[in-house]
């Protein structure tokens, strides 16, 4: 792919051997259920009402509409800690801004696609990032291939992790996201919506990022370190978030880093001059207390918990090959945020 545009997504690679199996996944909502784990329970006091609440084939940004209608309150006043899938089954707090008056009761709201499971009031507006992670109980149907070599890749899964991919959700659909970043960041065209301007900068920043990632794989560098790495708090290595500033790492880590920015410097470029600051992010996700079992022959039920903004299917990608029922939308994330 040349730095000219992106008008497709690269095949990037695995860490493991493909296992050649497939598999379909949200045959149905109750296949991928995700449960939000919290920073933090409501006090019970403050000027933001919290509720817990369980959506079912809808998405995020909807229910905020519909919490915001039944409250009297403008969108902005409601929030939220992280995007969650339409097409599951998911529990999520939302925060509404409700300073004055009586408190209303919205777990008598009435709708087909969610429900209030609880609410209390708490000091503090939910915002994005404000959350542990996600637990997930994935129902995987259809399952054809061999069960040895899945097995084998479950266990490494479980043992060493998965490349800390961003979904390609985050990129659009067919990966457009990216080339619309491009355009904006070249003027080619002028983006006046401040939402879709994050979306598209999101999009080129994660795309670089997996670049990096990438490019660590193929010179067979999985799960090995480099002289120069940057390290996170539990000891992982790191890989660039673009953005103003000089990367953080030396050595045969930044050659790699600087190679891939030089391939892309016109993303590079544009992310520094649109006032993002360089971040870091773990080149590995780690599921945590990750169990399966097959309920039948051709039905593989996956459980793990994953750290917020890392990516249910970059666990799945490595396990085997899925397909979903065929429903385009622009909807957010199955990655879960």
């Amino acid at each position: 792919m040349t730095d000219a545009q992106y008008t497709t997504l690269p095949q990037w690679p695995h860490a493991y051997p493909a296992s050649g199996a497939s598999a379909t996944l949200k045959f149905l909502n109750e296949d991928f259920v995700v449960t939000e784990l919290p920073l933090q329970l409501p006090s019970g006091a403050g000027e933001h009402i919290w509720l817990d609440i369980e959506k079912n084939g809808a998405n995020t940004a909807f229910v905020a509409q519909q919490l915001a209608a039944a409250a009297g309150v403008q969108e902005w006043d409601v929030g939220y800690a992280g995007l969650k899938d339409r097409y599951a089954i998911t529990r999520q707090w939302f925060s509404i801004y409700l300073p004055k008056g009586e408190t209303p009761d919205l777990t008598q709201l009435q709708h087909p696609e969610f429900k209030v499971l609880s609410q209390s009031r708490h000091v503090k507006k939910l915002r994005p990032g404000d959350l542990q992670g996600n637990r997930f109980r994935i129902v995987l149907r259809e399952v054809a291939g061999d069960r040895d070599s899945i097995e084998a890749n479950l266990k490494a899964v479980a043992s060493q992790g998965v490349p800390n991919y961003f979904g390609a959700q985050r990129f659009g659909f067919e990966g457009g996201n990216v080339e619309q970043g491009r355009a904006m960041l070249t003027r080619e065209i002028r983006v006046r919506n401040p939402k879709k301007k994050g979306i598209y900068l999101s999009a080129v920043r994660s795309f670089v990022f997996n670049e990096v990632l990438a490019l660590r794989i193929q010179q067979g560098l999985w799960g090995k370190t480099l002289s120069g790495d940057v390290m996170d708090e539990t000891g992982c290595p790191t890989g660039p978030l673009w953005g103003r500033g000089r990367v953080n790492t030396t050595e045969q880590a930044q050659a790699l880093e600087n190679g891939v920015a030089e391939r892309h410097a016109t993303l590079c470029d544009g992310m520094e001059h649109a006032g993002l600051d360089q971040e870091r992010r773990a080149l590995v996700a780690s599921p945590q207390d990750m169990s399966w079992e097959w309920p039948q022959a051709n039905q593989l039920v996956l459980t793990f918990s994953l750290p917020a903004g890392n990516y249910a299917t970059s666990v799945l990608n490595e396990i085997l090959h899925t397909t979903e029922p065929d429903r385009h939308t622009e909807n957010e994330s199955a990655a879960v945020e």
